[in-house]
C-alpha cells in the first residue's frame, strides 16, 4: 500500500520580504540618535524603542495572517 505524496508547503511568498521592514528600522540610527522629540517627557529613543516592537508584532501578524489565509485556498 502505498502513501499519497504530501505537497510541500512554499516558503518562498513575496510577503515574507516585509519581515525585513521591522529588522532594517532600528538599524537606522539617525530616528532615534537625538533627544527630541520627548513623548510624554520621555526621549526619543525609549518611544522610538517601543514603537519598533510594535512595528515587529504588527509586520509580523499582518505576514501570518496572509500565510494563512493562502493555506486555506
Amino acid at each position: 500500500m502505498s502513501t499519497p505524496e504530501r505537497t510541500r508547503k512554499s516558503d518562498l511568498s513575496p510577503w515574507n520580504w516585509l519581515l525585513l521592514v521591522p529588522i532594517v528600522i532600528p538599524l537606522l540610527t539617525f530616528l532615534f540618535n537625538s533627544d527630541e522629540p520627548r513623548l510624554f517627557g520621555f526621549p526619543a529613543f525609549y518611544w522610538l524603542q517601543l514603537a519598533f516592537v510594535i512595528i515587529g508584532v504588527a509586520t509580523t501578524t499582518i505576514i501570518y495572517q496572509i500565510g494563512k489565509r493562502k493555506e486555506n485556498r
